[in-house]
């Protein structure tokens, strides 16, 4: 099975930046859109940006203009930059497959904190 490790997270003040990782196993990834979540506390959880398997990029309203999704099908992964950060960015961050039908079981994701 499809096996996805979050990577990059960590403690940062208001304004700052942090790059994520997501590392994939297998061979569907270069043909597969990508997606960005995060989940809050008491907070469902939300597609915060995705990525085509030819680079095309949404993204969440409340990210728009900060994160920059990218990807690099050689290494088998997908990024997200996260610029001008915010507390309220404060999640658990994961990737995954955008497609439900692809979707493969949530991991551990990567703790993004953002202080005041």
């Amino acid at each position: 099975q499809v096996q996805l490790v979050e990577s990059g997270g960590g403690l940062v003040q208001a304004g700052g930046s942090l790059r994520l990782s997501c590392a994939a196993s297998g061979s569907i990834f270069s043909i597969s859109t990508m997606g960005w979540y995060r989940q809050a506390p008491g907070k469902q959880r939300e597609v915060v940006a995705s990525i085509t398997p030819g680079g095309y990029t949404n993204y969440a309203d409340s990210v728009k203009g900060r994160f920059t999704i990218s990807r690099d099908n050689a290494k088998n992964t997908v990024y997200l930059q996260m610029n001008s950060l915010k507390p309220e960015d404060t999640a658990v961050y994961y990737c995954n497959f955008l497609s439900p039908q692809r979707r493969v079981s949530w991991g551990q994701g990567t703790q993004v904190t953002v202080s005041s």
